[in-house]
Formats: structure tokens, C-alpha cells, sequence
């Protein structure tokens, strides 16, 4: 198999299934952002997780890497028709010698990634098939999504064009100098904290792209706001954290079997000995 090319593995038939001209089932490309450089994660003590690359979607959680857990609920769903990762020129070889049993069992094609996340999730988006209806980026670092959720993300991308799942942010909320002292108490009225899928209409994504310039946007719905096009939020979940510390590790391990156990989905492993990640 090449995986870069994405040709391969078992779930091409799936894909394939509406893909066709007249088509009216919409149809989604996801980009797993998993370039970055995990600065924060090694400096915060992720060498007490063992030896091998430092970089968070690649770290073993409960059996399977970080990004395949990412990567398995978009590639078990009839509706994603293209998978994308994006990976440090560095890694590229050694992520698909390390994962070749997993990428065989996935039609997905790694992309070099940037400097910075746009960067990467612009070089993934030129690679997007041109009848695709909308494109989700996904933090390859949120490993506890849940097939229930990104329906309800999708199904509101339908209808809105540009939408990401946010939590509303709960604790108070202190802005501090650099040297800890605190400057103020802000207001945490109809505040959120965004994350990921994102999902937008793939050429409102690529037009947001086009006007970005030398804008660096940390989410790609700050591009899209940037373009003047309204953001819809979806709920989401506090579960569906991200992994940016050693210390965020270690409460994913805590909270990947606390998920429900579905019935009829199969991990894409092909030496899983562990039953397949739940969804609510």
C-alpha cells in the first residue's frame, strides 16, 4: 500500500458507497491536524510516558495512537469520503513505518504539514476532491470524539455552512500580567471555549483561505469570521478534550473507557485486543 497516496486498505468500498455524480447525499473530507510541534506536552513532563517521539497524537493510549483514535470514528462513517493527516516533513517516514499495519486498514493520505496549523490545514485542503460538500478539521490530539457527536456537528454544518462544537466556559475567568499578578477578573458571559470538528462548506473554507494573507488564525473558524461569514456553535462535550499536556494524558486514559461500548463498529487495528473505542 501507498500510504501516502491513500490507496489501499479496507474501507475504500465504504467510501466509494453515494460518491458519484447526482449524488444528494452530502459528503465530507476531514483533516486530522497532527503537524505540530507538541512544545507544551514535552515541556510539561511527557517523559514520564515512555520512550519514542514526544508528540502527542503519536503517544499509545489504552492500545491504539492518539490520532487513530481521532481517525477511526470519520473513517467508520459512510458520509466521509476522504480522509487527510497532516504530518511534520520530518515524521512522514517514520509515521508510516510505525503505523503501516494501522494505515493499511485506512484509505487516508498524509500531507506534509507547515509552519503553523493554517499552514497545514491549507496544504491538506488543496488536496480535498473537488465534489466533496464540506471539509471537518479535527485536532488528531481529541481522541475521546464520539460518533453521536460528530453526526450533530455534521447535520448543523447542513444547515449553517460553518459550524464547531464549544463548551461555555464555567470557571472565572482571570487575565495576569507576565510576572502572575493579576490585572483583572473577566467576564465569562457568553464565552466558550471552541473545539473540534470544524466544519464548513468546502468552498467557504477554500475562500477563507484564499483572503487569509499572512493572518494566522489559531482555529479555522477565525478565518471564516475574518471572511465575515457567521460561525453557528454546537454544544459540545468537556469530554472531548484535547491532549496538550502529560497531565491531559493521563485523564484521557482515565476517560477512554468510561465511554459506552457501541455495538457494530470496528476499530481500525489490526492487532486491537481491546474492544473498539466507545460513543455516546
Amino acid at each position: 500500500m501507498d500510504a501516502s497516496s491513500g490507496r489501499g486498505g479496507g474501507v475504500s468500498a465504504i467510501r466509494d458507497t453515494g460518491y458519484r455524480e447526482g449524488n444528494t447525499v452530502a459528503t465530507f473530507a476531514v483533516i486530522l491536524a497532527a503537524a505540530g510541534k507538541s512544545s507544551r506536552f514535552k515541556s510539561k513532563g511527557a517523559e514520564i510516558l515512555g520512550a519514542g517521539p514526544q508528540k502527542k497524537p503519536f503517544m499509545d493510549l489504552k492500545g491504539r495512537a492518539v490520532w487513530v483514535r481521532s481517525a477511526e470514528i470519520f473513517s467508520n462513517r459512510e458520509d466521509v469520503k476522504q480522509l487527510i493527516i497532516t504530518v511534520s516533513a520530518e515524521d512522514i517516514e517514520w509515521f508510516k513505518e510505525k503505523f503501516r499495519p494501522n494505515l493499511a486498514f485506512m484509505e487516508i493520505e498524509i500531507v506534509a504539514g507547515g509552519a503553523e496549523r493554517a499552514d497545514s490545514v491549507q496544504n491538506a485542503l488543496a488536496r480535498v476532491k473537488a465534489g466533496i460538500d464540506y471539509v471537518a478539521i479535527h485536532d488528531a490530539a481529541r481522541p475521546l470524539i464520539t460518533d453521536k457527536w460528530v453526526g450533530e456537528i455534521f447535520s448543523a454544518a447542513e444547515k449553517h455552512d460553518a459550524v464547531i462544537p464549544a463548551v461555555r466556559v464555567s470557571s472565572t475567568l482571570k487575565r495576569a500580567g507576565q510576572d502572575l499578578k493579576i490585572q483583572e477578573t473577566v467576564d465569562r458571559t457568553n464565552l466558550w471555549a471552541a473545539q473540534t470538528p470544524q466544519v464548513f462548506k468546502r468552498q467557504l473554507l477554500l475562500d477563507a483561505y484564499a483572503r487569509r494573507g499572512d493572518f494566522q488564525a489559531t482555529d479555522e473558524a477565525q478565518l471564516v469570521e475574518h471572511l465575515g461569514h457567521e460561525v453557528k456553535i454546537v454544544e459540545g462535550s468537556p469530554l472531548n478534550q484535547k491532549i496538550t499536556t502529560a497531565a491531559d494524558f493521563r485523564m484521557a486514559e482515565a476517560l477512554v473507557n468510561a465511554l459506552p461500548k457501541p455495538k457494530g463498529i470496528q476499530a481500525l487495528h489490526p492487532f486491537a485486543d481491546e474492544e473498539p473505542r466507545g460513543m455516546f
